[in-house]
């Protein structure tokens, strides 16, 4: 018997996800391949005391950083939080938990807890303050510090392309944490901006396999900001 895995938007794909108190996983990096859709429909469900993981925290006005602006937020796990001024303003005055990883360190939680692996060392951080209160060990006369892979409730992501079976492929940098979210997360919902049916992604070129999506929604219309917009003078 096939399962349906689409939803007609963003709200529906979520409809009876939702809790209080839940870790998401959220991909993108910047405002490159987040999944602004999903992001919006938490928004707008008012689920609160949310723990995030995400490499950033969006800007102001944008991604993430609607969730700031609703308090719905109770903390974050991210590596570059330096765009976000609501971010730095409830951080500073105690209102939001942050546990910072060096950017590689993330990507490697991330991938690890979706392969099954609990815990991992590196050298990253090791003198460090991202060192303090964990587990540092020898190896080959070398000092490494123990890292714990990251599970999530939910996994909300963004692909360019996927089927309705939920495979799914990313385009260029938007492929950033999106992919190994997919795997790390109880359930993982995704939204695509091209929605095709099975076979029409070369096998080769699926990054995520359907196995790991659950639900998926196709976007009516994408809007893709430019974080920093830079640009040559004009003479």
């Amino acid at each position: 018997m096939a399962v349906n895995k689409v939803y007609p938007d963003a709200a529906a794909a979520l409809a009876g996800v939702l809790r209080d108190g839940m870790t998401i996983m959220s991909g993108g990096f910047g405002l490159c391949g987040i999944p602004t859709a999903l992001i919006e429909a938490i928004r707008d469900a008012g689920v609160r005391d949310l723990t995030i993981i995400s490499n950033n925290a969006g800007i102001d006005d944008a991604g993430l950083g609607l969730l700031l602006q609703t308090r719905q937020v109770r903390k974050m796990i991210s590596s570059y939080v330096g765009e976000n001024k609501t971010f730095a303003q409830q951080y500073l005055a105690g209102e939001l938990e942050i546990e910072f990883n060096p950017q590689g360190t993330l990507a490697e939680r991330i991938r690890a807890g979706g392969a099954g692996i609990p815990a991992f060392f590196t050298r990253t951080g090791v003198g460090t303050l991202i060192a303090e209160g964990k587990e540092v060990r020898e190896f080959d006369g070398v000092q490494y510090v123990m890292e714990r892979g990251l599970r999530a409730d939910l996994a909300i992501i963004h692909a360019w392309k996927g089927d309705t079976e939920g495979n799914l492929t990313y385009r260029k940098t938007a492929r950033n944490f999106n992919p190994i979210m997919a795997t790390a997360a109880r359930l993982t919902v995704a939204e695509v901006e091209l929605l095709v049916e099975p076979g029409e992604i070369d096998p080769d070129h699926i990054q995520t396999p359907g196995v790991f999506v659950k639900r998926l929604t196709a976007l009516v219309n994408v809007h893709k900001r430019i974080e920093q917009l830079t640009v040559r003078k004009r003479a």
